[in-house]
């Protein structure tokens, strides 16, 4: 099965070395998409230099900086026109651990639709980040869960691999969200799919390199979205008598 690893960028200058070299050691058969958004330090040119080296590495660039969702949007899009069988997603910044991408493809190759990257099931774990954001993590994931009747430990997580099938399914090009609130989305049209999910345990560590994209407006789509993930695909369906199931 061909699988590929869709990283979004920007301003991944100081990292993107690591992130190629190390996604090339844990799957060496893995087709690798970084998707640009334009960054000003010169990340595309970089990958393009690198992947030269490692090979099988593309680089999808953008007209500009859009959202994480818009670049995930993208990048899906590109790797299922090209063939992919499975989508792996993951941040630039080496919080998850590249070495775990094989656990994910392992999940969705038997027959999983999906595999999420989880913090919060037995043997994950989450290093050297503060209370306060630990906290916001943690309770976000369970009002997500519980709002939205999501069977999943970690909605938030940004480290995923996808079959080609359920990403048709779930209609990706639909998803509204462009924070991290996506993944969220993400989750939810996954569940609403009937989609068979795993959660792999993962060590989540904080960036070393680069500063962090989380922002108060971030975390504010993330929590409207929510609230109106749960008015339409939860609510409205009751008062109008159906049972909705699909996104």
């Amino acid at each position: 099965m061909r699988s590929v690893v869709v990283i979004p960028t920007y301003n991944e200058r100081g990292n993107i070395e690591a992130v190629l070299t190390r996604v090339r050691a844990a799957l060496p058969a893995a087709g690798v998409l970084i998707v640009d958004d334009l960054s000003p330090d010169g990340t595309a040119d970089l990958a393009e230099q690198i992947g030269r080296g490692l090979g099988d590495v593309e680089v999808l660039r953008r007209d500009g900086k859009a959202g994480l969702g818009a670049a995930y949007r993208a990048g899906f899009a590109h790797a299922l026109a090209a063939g992919a069988d499975i989508c792996l997603q993951m941040d630039a910044d080496l919080s998850p651990d590249p070495n775990d991408l094989r656990a994910l493809v392992s999940a969705v190759e038997p027959g999983a639709d999906a595999a999420i990257g989880s913090r919060y099931v037995p043997g994950g774990r989450i290093e050297e980040w503060p209370r306060l954001r630990r906290a916001l993590s943690r309770w976000g994931n369970r009002y997500a869960a519980i709002l939205l009747g999501l069977a999943v430990n970690d909605a938030t997580s940004g480290y995923r691999a996808y079959s080609a099938e359920i990403l048709e399914r779930m209609r990706v090009a639909d998803v509204r969200a462009e924070g991290y609130g996506f993944q969220v989305e993400m989750t939810n049209r996954l569940v609403r799919s009937g989609g068979k999910v795993v959660e792999v345990p993962i060590t989540f560590r904080d960036r070393t390199v680069g500063e962090s994209k989380l922002s108060k407006a971030i975390i504010d789509e993330a929590f409207l979205l929510v609230n109106r993930l749960w008015w339409t695909d939860r609510v409205m369906p009751r008062l109008r008598g159906e049972r909705r199931t699909r996104p």
